[in-house]
């Protein structure tokens, strides 16, 4: 059944009369306008445009509370909370991590969200990633630990997942395709690292993007050197059987595609293969460089 718990995530909540103005004015995407139940995969990144968190926020309904409930890495919850307590000031904010008492689930395929007490909503990245549910945590054990089937079909789509295909603190959100997946939104006023997103989207500065690549047999491990030819171009994330996603320079692997060179990672041939999604020039087009 495709459905799982995602042990490995967390929930962070923002709530009070402020809320919407306090994150908006932090995170990468549009929060404020959130419908009751809508979410948006938002960046929380420094001063120099590099991610130091990302997750997902749902706004709550009032029924249940109000405010934000925020889908993050679980080993990186504690740390967003505190970030955003540091950001807080006197805004009329409360600032919580669940990650104890709440946990996420996802459900993806043709089947029906379970009668699990909580908040549920469609994955905002994209639609074929299926409806997650946040909820009590115990309660949410109870669905099973498909993870890896998970992920395999988040790979499947060409969708990133932070410390797992991108270190904190070191990508951009065009390289790890927020562009593409509604988590930027750039006709918005500043945020935190606003000049440097922007910059790099008008100017068309982002070399490197997470890439799927497809493989047979045995897979490169997660974390291996990408090559084109003999030139280290990136690095291997997530890994699932047959396919992976890649961090990789573009340029080169477009250079490399045109000469007939490999890209290889532990030696194994590695094929690129455009997500649907993506509306960058893709290495192997007319145009790419």
């Amino acid at each position: 059944m495709p459905v799982s718990f995602l042990a490995d995530r967390g929930v962070v909540k923002v709530a009070g009369e402020e809320a919407p103005h306090f994150l908006q004015n932090l995170v990468t995407s549009h929060v404020d306008n959130l419908a009751p139940g809508e979410a948006r995969w938002f960046g929380l990144l420094t001063p120099q445009g590099k991610i130091l968190f990302d997750g997902l926020a749902v706004a709550v309904p009032e029924e249940n509370g109000g405010g934000y409930l925020l889908d993050v890495a679980g080993d990186q919850a504690a740390a967003l909370a505190k970030r955003l307590g540091f950001y807080k000031l006197r805004a009329k904010v409360t600032v919580e991590d669940l990650s104890e008492s709440l946990g996420v689930g996802v459900v993806w395929g043709d089947e029906n969200a379970p009668d699990v007490q909580g908040i549920t909503f469609t994955d905002p990245r994209l639609a074929a990633l299926g409806t997650r549910i946040i909820a009590d945590r115990a309660t949410l054990t109870a669905l099973g630990d498909s993870a890896a089937s998970w992920h395999a079909h988040r790979i499947g789509l060409g969708v990133p997942e932070g410390g797992k295909d991108y270190p904190w603190s070191d990508a951009f959100p065009h390289e790890v395709l927020m562009d593409q997946l509604q988590g930027v939104a750039f006709d918005k006023g500043c945020y935190v690292g606003q000049e440097v997103v922007s910059r790099m989207h008008h100017r068309k500065t982002a070399r490197t993007r997470i890439v799927p690549v497809t493989f047979t047999g045995d897979a490169p491990a997660a974390g291996a050197d990408v090559l084109t030819s003999t030139k280290v171009s990136g690095r291997i994330g997530s890994v699932a059987p047959g396919r992976a996603l890649a961090s990789l320079r573009l340029d080169r692997a477009a250079e490399a595609i045109a000469a007939g060179e490999p890209i290889t990672a532990d030696g194994i041939a590695l094929t690129l293969d455009k997500p649907a999604f993506a509306t960058f020039v893709f290495p192997g087009e007319d145009g790419a460089a």
